[in-house]
């Protein structure tokens, strides 16, 4: 599980984009979005959190992976 720091990301429209940047990536990913935090939480997913993030702020929302939770 990564999670992610989306600064942009204020509506449903944000959301959608943002799980469609992530699965075009990595399609079996399951995306939890909270928009009142704009966090994005990928669990599933194989590849490394920077391609995630890329592809995320390629559809326009800059993303900032987030340490991990201990």
């Amino acid at each position: 599980m990564v999670r992610y720091k989306v600064e942009k990301m204020g509506c449903g429209g944000c959301a959608k984009g943002v799980t469609r940047a992530v699965l075009g990536v990595e399609p079996e990913a399951r995306v939890d979005i909270d928009l009142g935090a704009k966090l994005v939480t990928v669990s599933g997913a194989g590849g490394p959190a920077e391609r995630i993030a890329r592809a995320i702020t390629a559809a326009g929302y800059p993303a900032e992976p987030l340490p991990a939770a201990a």
